[in-house]
This record gives C-alpha cells, sequence and structure tokens, in this order.
C-alpha cells in the first residue's frame, strides 16, 4: 500500500454527551450527518479514485462513509474497532468518579490499565497496529474508523512528533491522507479534509 485514508466516524450521541463509547454500535445523530454534508459540500477530501473502501464494521462509520463517499462497496475491518470500555460504555466521567472500578482504572496508567470486562489503551492498540501492519501489505484504501485506532497508527508511524493519542485524534469527520513513494519508503501524512480559509 502506497495511498491510504484513515477517517474518523461522524458525530454520535456518545461524542455529543461525553460518553464512554467504543463497542457500543451506535448510529451517527442527526447532527453529525449535517456535519458530515457540509463537510462534503465546502471542503475537499482528496479523490478516492483507486482505493479501496472499508470501515471498522460498526453502524457509524458504515454511515459516515455512505454519506460521504455514496454507497460503495466496502470491506469490514473489525481489527479497527474502538477501544471496548466493558462496564464503563456509554456512561460518562461525572456519573462515575466515585465508582472504585473507575477510579481503579483512570488512576496511573490508563493506557495499560484494564477496564472491567473491556480492553486497555495498549490491547486495543496491539490489535489496531497488526491490523495496520497487515493493510499496510494489500492494495490503497480508504478506511473509515474512530478516534483511537487513527490515533494509535499516527503514534506509530510518527513516534519522533512526540504526539499522545489525543493529539493525533481527529475531529469527527476528519482524518490523515498517508502517502509514500513505495512498500519500503517511510510514510508522510496530511490532514483532511482541507478546508476553505
Amino acid at each position: 500500500m502506497k495511498r491510504c485514508m484513515l477517517i474518523r466516524h461522524g458525530r454520535t450521541e456518545a461524542n455529543e454527551k461525553w460518553l464512554y463509547c467504543g463497542s457500543t454500535d451506535l448510529s451517527l445523530m442527526e447532527a453529525g450527518r449535517e456535519e458530515l454534508l457540509d463537510l462534503r459540500r465546502k471542503a475537499r477530501y482528496p479523490s478516492p479514485e483507486g482505493l479501496r473502501f472499508a470501515t471498522s464494521g460498526m453502524r457509524r462509520t458504515d454511515e459516515t462513509l455512505a454519506i460521504l463517499f455514496g454507497e460503495v462497496e466496502r470491506t469490514a475491518l473489525p481489527a479497527f474497532r474502538e477501544m471496548d470500555f466493558g462496564v464503563f460504555e456509554m456512561r460518562r466521567y461525572e456519573a462515575m468518579k466515585e465508582d472504585p472500578e473507575y477510579q481503579a482504572w483512570i488512576t496511573g496508567d490508563n493506557t495499560a490499565n484494564v477496564c472491567p470486562g473491556g480492553e486497555s489503551g495498549a490491547i486495543m492498540e496491539a490489535r489496531v497496529l497488526e491490523a495496520w501492519r497487515q493493510l499496510e501489505k494489500g492494495p490503497d484504501t480508504l478506511l473509515v474508523t474512530h478516534g483511537g485506532p487513527i490515533a494509535a497508527i499516527l503514534a506509530y508511524l510518527f513516534p519522533e512528533e512526540g504526539k499522545n493519542r489525543y493529539e493525533w485524534q481527529p475531529k469527527n469527520g476528519r482524518g490523515f491522507l498517508l502517502e509514500r513513494e513505495d512498500e519500503t519508503s517511510p510514510w508522510r501524512y496530511q490532514a483532511i479534509p482541507e478546508e476553505p480559509a
């Protein structure tokens, strides 16, 4: 693979309400759909010509792909799903701040700490990066996925930038175009879509 577009899905109720959401299969909220339509009209995504289409297989990623690029044939790649927050799914900090299980998870190294019934950030990153290494061996791809997996991939490819996963995480409907000269060359990136000044 020499070209890859990584795009984060559109806004969901969980994004709006600051809920932990990874394994819950939400649809986009109406405002999220409108934002994507507005982005499609006003901003410029690189041409997807020559790219195969893929998503994480979650509704929010499938819906985002359809809004931005039409009803195209796509492959589901579930290894690129968001982190599974286990018992913390669809809950927010304010509701859990006194919960001992939650405090144990967020205290200390919450990349290594495992959510009860779910994953840790490190487990999600290992899953995503193994899938990324396989994806790199295949055809050029446009992948609609989630903020966590995109951040994991970019932090892995560009460690010299020293950014953490939150700094790499794009806003909804946005992402990165990755390109390289050949399969042995280093990747370079640019933020997408290009928006008018």
